[in-house]
């Protein structure tokens, strides 16, 4: 399998199919820390820090990322946390996208 870290988000056009459930779970696989949430057909995962600049600093790392690939997380900030979550709306679920963003963030992170 081709190293998330190295791939590139590609425009997905509307009703491009979304991955499997089992396709999923292989790249779920390569991003620790990331779930599942079938309910919200997402991977999400909550960031911890120590005080609000530096979530706010990492929001602000990961801006930059994901302006670059183009696909943009929904994120939900507190004073020391920031839930992550992808999905890749014109498939109506998961999509490579969603772990080649993941896998990015978790670089600048772990």
């Amino acid at each position: 399998m081709t190293n998330l870290l190295q791939r590139t988000c590609v425009a997905l056009a509307k009703g491009s199919p979304a991955l499997t459930s089992d396709q999923a779970k292989l790249l779920g696989e390569q991003v620790d820390g990331w779930s599942i949430n079938a309910d919200a057909n997402a991977i999400e995962r909550d960031f911890r820090f120590k005080n609000y600049y530096e979530t706010i600093a990492f929001v602000n790392a990961m801006a930059w990322i994901v302006h670059r690939e183009d696909h943009h997380p929904d994120l939900e900030i507190g004073y020391n946390h920031c839930l992550v979550q992808f999905s890749t709306h014109s498939v109506g679920g998961l999509s490579d996208n969603d772990f080649i963003c993941a896998a990015k963030i978790n670089a600048i992170q772990d």
